[in-house]
């Protein structure tokens, strides 16, 4: 058997012993936290083990957060820069952001969070529009 489902058989076995009332709440809670987690990794091997997984995070700041969403090359990071300082990217092709770019709006005396999302089309799930369009790209 191999070593996850060997952990994940362990872990209900131990779930399945443990009396349930106030005092082993927690411990119960933590089981089946870690139960959820080998089981995500069983059916999703590629995003567990600590790596880089697609997609971003960005630390929450501030009382608020908007986010711009729109299509390639309207001016979203133009925005971003006009209205909090922070230098995002802009060139004459698509896709010239390809991570979350956070800024701060300071407006009556509340702090709102800028984030400047990369373009969104048709079939980006699909991973349309992950390949930089950059004609100079291969010189990076």
């Amino acid at each position: 058997m191999p070593p996850l489902l060997e952990k994940i058989a362990t872990l209900e076995l131990e779930i399945s012993r443990t009396q349930k009332n106030k005092a082993t709440a927690k411990h119960l809670g933590d089981l089946k936290a870690k139960l959820c987690a080998a089981r995500r990794e069983l059916f999703s091997p590629e995003k567990s083990g600590g790596g880089k997984s697609k997609g971003f995070e960005v630390q929450r700041f501030g009382d608020s957060r908007v986010a711009l969403i729109g299509f390639p090359s309207v001016g979203k990071s133009s925005l971003l820069t006009a209205l909090t300082g922070v230098q995002s990217e802009v060139a004459a092709y698509e896709f010239t952001t390809l991570t979350c770019i956070p800024g701060v709006i300071n407006y009556n005396d509340c702090k709102i969070q800028l984030l400047d999302l990369p373009g969104i089309i048709s079939g980006a799930a699909q991973g349309k529009g992950e390949e930089i369009s950059c004609p100079c790209a291969a010189v990076f």
